[in-house]
C-alpha cells in the first residue's frame, strides 16, 4: 500500500502524518537542535517533522513508480520539515533536489554530505566516519548531477550538471561491461572500454553504446527552480476534513536531567 493524499497531492509519511500540525523548523533555534536531545519523543511524534528524508528516499529508490509532478510535490512538502539531524539525509535530498530542478539546494545538500566528516558537521566524527554519507557522495555525483538511474527500465540518464561545472567523468561496471561516461553542459558521451555493448536511454531516447564514443547532445540540464522560502506551502490551508493546517514550535522542551543520551550514528 502506498498512501496518497488527494487534498495536498503528496504521499503521507504514514496514515496519520498529515493529521498532525507542522513543526516550524524555520523558527526553531539552533540551541534546541537536534530535536531528540531537547524534546521528548512523544512531543516530536505528535508533529509533522522528520529526522531524515524518508519519502524523498523512496522517490529515488523507486523513482520509476512516481511521476515528475509528484516527485516535485513530495520534495517541496517534506524538505521544510526535515531537520537533517541524520547524516543519512543529505545524499537523498541532494539527488532528488537535482532531479526536480532545485539545483541550488542540490548543491547545498551535496556540500553537507561532502563535508560531513571533513567539517565535523554533526559534531561526532571523533566516534568514527559516517560511512553511508561518504559512500553517498558518489550517488550525489553520478545519480544526482549525472542523472543515472538503473531500475526496471534500461540504464537511463537525465543529467543535472550544476551551473559552473564543466563536466563529470566516471566509469561504471555493469555486468561484464566497463563503461566510461562524461557529462558536459551540452552533451553526454558514452564509451564501452571493455566487455559487451550496452543500450542506454537518455531522456527517453534509446542509444546503443559500443567501443566507439557516442556523444548525445543535451538541450539543457533540466529545470531550474527558485529556492524554497517562507512558510510551509500548506500552512493555513484546510485538510479534507475541514481542519486548518497550522505551523508551530512546541514549548515543551525536556528538562536537562531527562535528556536521553544520543547513541545513534544515523
Amino acid at each position: 500500500v502506498i498512501p496518497f493524499d488527494e487534498t495536498f497531492g503528496v504521499h503521507p509519511q504514514d496514515d496519520q502524518f498529515l493529521t498532525r500540525e507542522l513543526w516550524d523548523l524555520s523558527q526553531t533555534p539552533e540551541s534546541s537542535r537536534p530535536l531528540l536531545l531537547h524534546y521528548h519523543p512523544l512531543v516530536i511524534y505528535r508533529h509533522q517533522v522528520l529526522k531524515q528524508a524518508d519519502v524523498v528516499l523512496a522517490l529515488f529508490l523507486q523513482g520509476d513508480q512516481f511521476t515528475d509532478t509528484i516527485k516535485l510535490a513530495d520534495f517541496e512538502y517534506y524538505d521544510p520539515i526535515t531537520t537533517g539531524d541524520s547524516s543519512l539525509s543529505a545524499v537523498a535530498q541532494s539527488i532528488i533536489a537535482a532531479e526536480v530542478g532545485h539545483q541550488e539546494m542540490a548543491m547545498d545538500y551535496f556540500r553537507d554530505a561532502l563535508f560531513c566528516d571533513l567539517a565535523n558537521i554533526h559534531h561526532n566524527s571523533d566516534d568514527g566516519v559516517h560511512v553511508a554519507s561518504a559512500a553517498g557522495i558518489w550517488g550525489c555525483l553520478v545519480q544526482g548531477f549525472g542523472g543515472m538511474r538503473c531500475d526496471r527500465q534500461n540504464l537511463r540518464f537525465d543529467p543535472r550538471l550544476p551551473q559552473g561545472w564543466t563536466s563529470i567523468r566516471h566509469h561504471m561496471v555493469l555486468g561484464n561491461s566497463d563503461m566510461s561516461i562524461i557529462v558536459e553542459q551540452d552533451a553526454i558521451t558514452f564509451q564501452i572500454l571493455s566487455g559487451r555493448d550496452r543500450d542506454v536511454t537518455v531522456r527517453g531516447k534509446l542509444h546503443h553504446i559500443g567501443s566507439e564514443p557516442v556523444r548525445v547532445p543535451l538541450a539543457d540540464q533540466g529545470p531550474v527552480r527558485a529556492r524554497l522560502h517562507g512558510s510551509h506551502p500548506v500552512t493555513g490551508l484546510r485538510r479534507a476534513d475541514g481542519s486548518l493546517v497550522t505551523s508551530e514550535v512546541p514549548d515543551l522542551p525536556m528538562p536537562a536531567s531527562s535528556v536521553p543520551l544520543d547513541t545513534s550514528r544515523g
